[in-house]
């Protein structure tokens, strides 16, 4: 994998979100990126996947992006496909510019799976540091105490050790995508980090970003179909 930075802001909050289940990660930071006035100042190059981008709307849509927002000094990775078994050296390549870039802290949106959920998905945190703790605590947020934690996010949490990380997670069914999930953690974030997000278009931008994902799965999948049908054809 190589890292590719054009800017290295100091000191930023670095927001990760990568696929899980209703890609809540996913919709979340493609909304942050869109809804803040955000530029590309990186990618990562998976150099060991195989070698596959989508293209929406006439754009390059990077498999791993990195987004900076000068206003609140955040650095956002954003990730559209999942790497099943390049999460540790995912995680050590965000541990790595997060410590290049001295930042604050990383927060991880995740999902956890909840086949009975209510009309408003509810939202949990775990963070390692104590002061964030309180301060999650004080703004209204549950702690999850008891979950399954995977990926990338669960990387992180084993290799940050005293590094402040912490993860906001929303309920999300397993079914693909879930933007009322993603729109929870995004009130979450907007509470935790005063990003005064508004909250009018929140749901239907979601919904759009549901409808791209939906694209570029459907396209994924089917171009790894079809190549895993020519491998086949050359060896039999």
């Amino acid at each position: 994998m190589k890292i590719k930075l054009k800017k290295k802001p100091k000191k930023p909050v670095i927001i990760e979100g990568f696929p899980g289940f209703g890609l809540v990660g996913t919709i979340a930071c493609e909304f942050l990126i869109d809804h803040l006035k955000t530029e590309q100042i990186g990618r990562v190059l998976l150099e060991d996947e195989p070698a596959m981008i989508a293209i929406h709307k006439g754009k390059i849509v990077e498999p791993l992006s990195l987004s900076y927002n000068k206003k609140y000094n955040l650095v956002i990775v954003h990730s559209m496909t999942a790497s099943p078994g390049s999460e540790w050296k995912i995680s050590d390549i965000i541990m790595s510019i997060a410590k290049e870039l001295d930042a604050k802290e990383i927060i991880s949106i995740e999902s956890v799976n909840s086949p009975n959920m209510s009309e408003n998905p509810q939202t949990f945190y775990y963070t390692n540091n104590l002061a964030k703790d309180k301060k999650f605590k004080k703004e209204g947020l549950n702690p999850l105490n008891e979950g399954i934690v995977m990926g990338v996010s669960s990387a992180l949490l084993l290799k940050a050790e005293n590094f402040p990380i912490s993860c906001i997670f929303a309920e999300a069914h397993s079914a693909l995508p879930d933007s009322k999930a993603a729109a929870e953690i995004i009130k979450v974030l907007d509470k935790h980090l005063d990003l005064k997000v508004d909250y009018n278009p929140l749901i239907e931008t979601a919904k759009n970003f549901e409808d791209k994902l939906k694209s570029i799965l459907q396209q994924s999948k089917q171009t790894v179909e079809s190549h895993e049908k020519k491998a086949m054809s050359y060896v039999g």
